[in-house]
């Protein structure tokens, strides 16, 4: 059994070409040192004798393995990044009101607010009639509660958004004021950053190469169509436009189109 942690040998590939007899013959597996061969006396076990012995060696090697990642210190690494991230997230009313307001413009509908009353009024409004701007005021809740320190309840917000609005906002994305989410059907995830007065269509990725999770950075008024996908750490220019379907995994520059797959300026 392949471990990677010392004491626990992978078999050699020497060892599977001598398990390969002349044609005929019959198959004798190879004897790794750390699984002692069966004698005369364990023959009525059999297989189960070779399972529990595997199983032994299973338990040494994740016993060994737990101790390695024990000894490396990457949790003081980890709140130190959560909470610099956390710290850039915008104010949880200047968001919603500011959301509020660009979702109102684009459905036609009033969006200057006479007071913090009819701001309030106007967000229970638009998140009834709006699935999208529902599940990103529910991002927005999820953020304040995490820079907060509350548990259990922003990942009931999160699930929310996805159960209602099939919209998914990872922990590490930034978005700041004044987004609008045009539908449901979003997914965005890794270390994202997306600027004010972007416009996202339904069926939009924003995501990540695999291995690698640093995410794409949306300069401010982008317009992204419907189903396009951005992947990996790219850079979308301001006031750039990603055409409907296009797969963006170069940068972008500001205020160019563009289209296809993979993504070009036509």
């Amino acid at each position: 059994m392949p471990c990677a942690i010392s004491g626990c040998s992978a078999p050699s590939t020497s060892s599977v070409s001598d398990s390969i007899g002349p044609a005929g013959a019959k198959h004798v597996p190879h004897t790794n040192s750390a699984v002692p061969a069966p004698t005369d006396s364990d023959r009525g076990s059999g297989a189960s004798s070779l399972t529990s012995s595997s199983g032994a060696v299973s338990v040494r090697c994740a016993v060994a393995a737990a101790k390695a990642r024990a000894s490396v210190p990457s949790a003081s690494v980890s709140e130190d990044f959560l909470r610099a991230l956390r710290a850039r997230h915008p104010g949880l009313r200047e968001a919603l009101s500011a959301d509020a307001k660009v979702t109102a413009a684009y459905r036609g509908e009033r969006h200057e607010f006479r007071s913090r009353l009819d701001a309030a009024g106007q967000m229970v409004r638009l998140a009834w009639v709006s699935d999208a701007f529902l599940a990103q005021a529910l991002y927005r809740a999820k953020a304040r509660l995490q820079a907060l320190g509350v548990p259990l309840l922003p990942r009931v917000a999160h699930r929310l958004a996805m159960a209602l609005a099939q919209v998914s906002i990872g922990d590490p994305v930034v978005v700041q004021p004044g987004v609008y989410i045009v539908h449901g059907q979003v997914v965005i995830d890794g270390t994202v950053e997306i600027g004010s007065g972007t416009t996202i269509a339904p069926w939009v990725t924003i995501g990540l190469r695999a291995g690698d999770y640093q995410g794409a950075t949306i300069e401010r008024n982008v317009s992204i169509g419907t189903g396009a996908k951005v992947i990996g750490a790219v850079r979308v220019g301001e006031g750039a436009t990603i055409g409907a379907n296009a797969v963006v995994v170069d940068d972008v520059p500001a205020g160019a189109t563009v289209v296809g797959v993979p993504a070009r300026v036509p």
